[in-house]
């Protein structure tokens, strides 16, 4: 299965590209699927109202889904309110209604995640394109399910549930279900959720693409998004330039403005040099409706989705799943490089291309490793082997972090 993420900075045009994607994926004979939390933009450029409960059909092969977070967010409290009454009768809390619920900050979120799972396990597609939040919110999506299973781990620590066994004697006692008990029963439940979304982040299948136009400030945007995609472990199988005016012009003001645009687009290009650079042209209007969509697939645009499943780049499989399969990952691009023999040193390799070393920032805090890429953050747990050792240094050289580790004399293992 593909699973392409379309995003880039608001205001290119992501939504309309999204839904060519994946119409094009099904002009290929794929079964596609559109998914987007969006509520209006979705509905106009494809012609159609998109329900929320059900795929909605476009056109051959093509579907199209609208996620409501809000109805999610009201079925989500109300089963936990239901698992939790008797703990909140013992505490004397008034139950709430669904028609006085409404979502809650990152709500949006956690639906299009669970909506991306569920897709994703039902087998009924070949191809699935989401139409993500703006980039940056979009990296901190992706990034979100490991994030909380590390809160996870580290406020209810499975090993501490060893003693549940004594609970239900206590539950009797006193007569309601202990709400201990419903705390690790809810974070076990979270915990297997937030592994199925992972394991779908993680699938070599799964890419993201960005969309943007040709402006003045596009390169340097973009290379502050593809080195935090790069930071999480992301993939970037493509960039899009959209609403590309035609060279040529007599007239002088559209003239200049398709010369800048060829200016942005050759920097986008030395950019992303390892990367596809897709042109989609402008059509004079913006795209409403599957037959305008297809006049974007027919030109230079049909060639933004790849219906195929090969990886054409490195990704990440992000941090060690201690609770769940590896299977089926990509592999680590974090390399652990021995040079013990030549340098007395351990290098730990972190690709991030597009970071620049002003921005970035390196802390070490047990076994954990800190690293911050301008507005962006990822804390990993370092592997075994540099567990025993100290950081003696770092430097970003090509595209690479370079962390230098020296082993640690009290730790290291004595030779014979």
């Amino acid at each position: 299965m593909r699973t392409v993420l379309v995003t880039g900075p608001g205001g290119a045009g992501r939504t309309t590209l999204a839904a060519a994607t994946a119409l094009a994926a099904a002009r290929k004979g794929a079964r596609a699927l559109l998914l987007t939390t969006e509520s209006s933009a979705p509905e106009t450029v494809l012609g159609i109202s998109l329900g929320a409960e059900a795929p909605t059909p476009i056109a051959p092969g093509l579907h199209a889904r609208r996620i409501d977070p809000g109805d999610r967010f009201r079925q989500e409290f109300l089963a936990f309110q239901e698992r939790a009454g008797a703990a909140l009768d013992l505490l004397g809390a008034a139950p709430l209604d669904e028609d006085e619920l409404t979502e809650l900050p990152g709500s949006e979120d956690f639906a299009l995640l669970q909506a991306l799972r569920a897709e994703h396990a039902s087998d009924a597609w070949d191809t699935v394109v989401v139409d993500m939040p703006s980039a940056a919110e979009t990296i901190r999506l992706l990034a979100l399910p490991n994030q909380v299973r590390r809160y996870l781990r580290r406020l209810l620590p499975p090993e501490r549930q060893a003693a549940r066994a004594l609970r239900p004697v206590l539950a009797q006692l006193a007569g309601v279900p202990m709400p201990a008990q419903k705390l690790y029963e809810a974070a076990q439940r979270w915990e297997t959720e937030l592994s199925a979304v992972q394991r779908v982040i993680d699938d070599p299948g799964t890419s993201v693409r960005l969309v943007t136009e040709a402006g003045p400030v596009a390169a340097a945007n973009l290379r502050a998004i593809r080195a935090g995609l790069a930071l999480h472990g992301r993939r970037t199988d493509g960039v899009v330039v959209n609403r590309l005016l035609p060279t040529g012009s007599a007239d002088p003001f559209l003239a200049a403005l398709s010369g800048s645009q060829q200016t942005a687009l050759k920097a986008l290009r030395e950019e992303f040099p390892d990367v596809p650079v897709h042109e989609v042209p402008h059509l004079g209007r913006d795209p409403q409706g599957v037959d305008e969509l297809d006049a974007l697939i027919d030109g230079p645009a049909g060639g933004t989705v790849d219906t195929g499943t090969g990886d054409t780049g490195t990704g990440e499989t992000g941090d060690h799943d201690r609770h769940g399969e590896t299977a089926g990952r990509r592999p680590d691009p974090w390399t652990v490089e021995d040079r013990l023999a030549t340098d007395g040193l351990l290098v730990w390799r972190v690709p991030l291309p597009g970071a620049e070393r002003r921005g970035l920032g390196l802390v070490r805090r047990g076994d954990e490793i800190v690293v911050t890429v301008g507005r962006f953050r990822r804390i990993r747990t370092l592997p075994s082997v540099l567990r025993r050792c100290t950081v003696s240094g770092a430097g970003l050289r090509d595209g690479v972090l370079e962390i230098r580790f020296s082993p640690d004399p009290d730790l290291w293992p004595k030779s014979d």
